[in-house]
């Protein structure tokens, strides 16, 4: 019973941080890596709820992986963001999710059919379709954008690693994420740079063990622990608390389907009370509105 106090107490103080807090907290004041390992290391002490903006957002008609996504999210709540780096068929590094234009862009066909000039002749699609006057960004051109405003977490999709770490040089952007699959892409990066930042795919206790035997610091990640709470990843999750590890859900394939506000509100509160540290979602101004909500 006491255990359960407690950790009611600490869910409504997160939930309810003091501006100051919050404020010490924001994630647009990580000047340098020093201060994002900091700012993603678990401690066991009260923080707010962290949001990642799953590809940006969806809402308001805004396309995914957009910068003017990007911008329409923190008008409304601090996040840091999914984003996915693919390139042309010029090897321009480009924002995209899918291999493919035809979803997200007036495009057809492969994206690493077009080099960068043909695609700027195109334009993005909202979620529902809508063309909107928004064009497929460069990664370097976000990665410009985002110094001293957010965080971009970079998915591997496929684009050689060498690549993504000269154009992070060149972005002059040291407050980058990485997200990493195995762990000799987290090598690769640490022998550049002890102090590279990772999100790291670890789904179940044969992936922990894996990261512990291959020697990757676990105060270098967080850890995206899957889609859902199980009974399986709850104990993950306190394993991983124990390293000093965040823990990220997405609720991108789950909650965010739910069909009412009232029913995602719910899903997004429950995550945090059962220890979640961060919540990555296509719906994070919603997310941050639920969390205010009394």
């Amino acid at each position: 019973m006491k255990g359960l106090l407690y950790s009611c107490c600490m869910l409504f103080f997160s939930l309810n941080a003091e501006p100051a807090i919050a404020q010490k907290r924001k994630i647009a004041y990580l000047s340098d890596k020093k201060a994002l390992l900091e700012y993603f290391h678990y401690s066991g002490k009260v923080h707010p709820p962290i949001i990642s903006g799953h590809r940006g957002t969806v809402e308001n008609g805004y396309p995914e992986n957009s910068m003017a996504a990007f911008a329409y999210v923190l008008k409304h709540t601090d996040a840091f963001f999914e984003v996915d780096p693919r390139l042309t068929k010029d090897s321009v590094i480009v924002l995209m999710h899918d291999a493919t234009l035809d979803r997200t862009t007036t495009g057809k066909g492969k994206l690493s059919d077009y080099t960068y000039d043909e695609l700027q002749q195109f334009f993005l699609k909202d979620n529902k379709g809508r063309i909107t006057s928004h064009k497929i960004p460069t990664l370097l051109d976000a990665l410009r954008w985002s110094k001293g405003k957010t965080v971009l977490n970079l998915d591997h999709k496929g684009v050689p690693l060498n690549m993504i770490a000269e154009v992070i040089r060149q972005s002059n952007n040291p407050v980058v994420m990485l997200t990493i699959h195995t762990p000799e892409q987290a090598r690769f990066y640490l022998e550049r740079d002890s102090r590279s930042m990772f999100s790291v795919h670890l789904l179940n206790d044969a992936a922990f063990t894996l990261y512990e035997n291959a020697k990757i610091p676990w105060k270098n990640m967080i850890a995206y622990i899957g889609p859902r709470l199980t009974a399986e990843n709850r104990r993950l999750m306190a394993r991983l608390h124990e390293k000093g590890v965040m823990c990220m859900v997405s609720a991108a394939p789950g909650f965010d389907k739910l069909p009412t506000t009232a029913e995602r509100t719910a899903g997004y509160r429950d995550l945090f009370k059962a220890g979640v540290d961060i919540l990555e979602s296509d719906l994070p101004v919603e997310v941050a509105t639920a969390l205010r909500t009394p």
